[in-house]
């Protein structure tokens, strides 16, 4: 069998580490997976449209944008436990006094990168349906820290937390993996930050394939996937490094929230 050429963006050294972690397992059930690392992923979209990859690990942006590409001819095929259902918050200081997203017309909000779909464009795309429009209705202060990587890299997301504690910004947007780590970690206390408000759910990571792969090719490499075992230590390690629990099916009705907002945002 050939091997499967599976594509991964390199937000973090961790990432060869995970992916070793990976090949080594499929390897060795015999589905042999060559890796590529790119840089960002308009490159890892390019090499899918190509042809120099079979299988993305896409970001939802970069879903909905091969979509684009390939005039609506990708399928999702996993994703990650903890890519379903997730949500961004926008949070301010306790004793700020704001109490509603209308209390927000005129203050300062802080962003990540602007291609962050968690950190900027989907509550962005909230503020918009509340009838709040970025530097009209209110000020956006973003930090785009590795533009391309699609907020993978928490920098930005981090920058806008710290822009609200240094009373810099009114509120800040942040995805609730986030809120729940740096709480319990420290970065963020919760009695001096609450939650203002949430977002509707959305999803996040997916592999994605053009309609033109295999599936029988398909099938094999996600049955060995699904092989995959929290409770085997060396899965563990590879799953808490990635941030999952279990490998789940591939779905698209969770990416309508991001497609909204840009088509608000962008209009």
């Amino acid at each position: 069998m050939q091997p499967v050429i599976v594509g991964a963006v390199l937000y973090d050294p961790k990432v060869s580490v995970i992916w070793d972690i990976i090949r080594e397992f499929f390897e060795f059930n015999g589905v042999p997976m060559d890796v590529k690392l790119y840089a960002d992923y308009d490159l890892q979209n390019q090499a899918l449209m190509n042809g120099d990859i079979e299988i993305a690990w896409n970001s939802p942006l970069a879903w909905l944008d091969a979509q684009r590409q390939s005039g609506g001819r990708c399928r999702a095929i996993a994703m990650r436990d903890t890519d379903r259902d997730r949500i961004s918050h926008l949070i301010v200081k306790s004793d700020s006094g704001i109490e509603s997203l209308d209390n927000l017309r005129g203050k300062t909000i802080a962003f990540g990168a602007k291609d962050s779909p968690q950190a900027t464009l989907i509550p962005q795309g909230m503020l918009l349906r509340h009838g709040m429009r970025s530097d009209v209705d209110y000020e956006a202060r973003r930090f785009d820290l590795l533009v391309g990587l699609h907020g993978d890299h928490v920098g930005g997301e981090k920058e806008a937390l710290l822009c609200l504690k240094n009373g810099d910004a009114d509120a800040s947007a942040i995805i609730d993996l986030n809120w729940q780590a740096w709480a319990r970690d420290g970065t963020i206390d919760p009695a001096q930050f609450q939650i203002l408000v949430s977002t509707d759910a959305y999803d996040h990571c997916v592999f994605t394939v053009k309609e033109d792969f295999p599936l029988d090719r398909q099938q094999q490499w996600l049955e060995v996937l699904h092989l995959m075992d929290y409770a085997n230590p060396k899965h563990q390690e590879m799953m808490d490094l990635e941030g999952l629990k279990k490998w789940e099916p591939g779905r698209t009705s969770g990416f309508s929230l991001l497609a909204e907002a840009i088509e608000g945002i962008d209009s």
